[in-house]
């Protein structure tokens, strides 16, 4: 029975997932859906993203947390159009679900958007079964986090188009092996895109924003 129910949640979540692609792609509004485990540095990511696509690239951004708007303040102060989802109101859920995403759209000038980012919640588990209606999935994973998350937690590895290793600046002071996750990000995700980056000293970063503006000028 419980199997059942789960099979019907996530059916209904997919439509209105492809609901959502349809507008965005209607609107040319490139959708990246943002996801990673706490504290990997996803929001600082973003933060510095955000602050090199603009003006020149339109930036809205959805933020999910289970509590507090601490990150959509953050992501705020960068210019981009920002809204906040509160999972603590659906009892806390650990992931965003397409719903909530089709619910705040409507928040935005969507003819004004080029891109929208989708912060998820963090966690490297659930939110790998909910489609939010993206073009594509971005994993972060930090150098911090050990080398086996990828084969810790495949199914989010599995589907993401990049792999952003963050924190690559703290490699002198950890005892971490970047050669093995390499290796199993390519178990799991071999057709993946992965950019080794900083998002505090900014190295690496440059390649991973040119990456994406290059994503966002071919899907105008």
């Amino acid at each position: 029975m419980e199997i059942k129910v789960l099979e019907e949640v996530l059916a209904a979540n997919e439509l209105i997932a492809r609901e959502i692609n349809a507008l965005l792609s209607e609107n040319r509004i490139f959708g990246v859906n943002m996801m990673s485990s706490p504290g990997s540095g996803k929001t600082t990511i973003l933060e510095k993203t955000i602050e090199a696509l603009m003006p020149e690239v339109n930036v809205g951004v959805i933020a999910g947390d289970v509590a507090t708007t601490r990150d959509a303040e953050r992501l705020s102060e960068h210019n981009a159009s920002v809204i906040q989802i509160d999972t603590d109101t659906f009892g806390g859920a650990c992931h965003l679900e397409a719903q909530w995403v089709k619910r705040a759209l409507p928040t935005f000038d969507l003819k004004k958007l080029d891109v929208l980012f989708i912060e998820n919640i963090g966690n490297l588990i659930c939110p790998s079964g909910y489609n939010l209606g993206e073009h594509i999935k971005v994993v972060v994973v930090s150098v911090t986090e050990g080398e086996d998350k990828p084969i810790k937690y495949p199914a989010i590895f599995s589907m993401a188009h990049v792999v952003l290793v963050n924190k690559i600046d703290l490699l002198p002071h950890l005892d971490f092996d970047i050669v093995k996750l390499r290796a199993h990000i390519n178990n799991v995700a071999a057709n993946s895109i992965v950019f080794e980056l900083s998002a505090r000293s900014d190295e690496g970063m440059d390649k991973w924003v040119e990456w994406l503006k290059l994503r966002v000028k071919e899907f105008k």
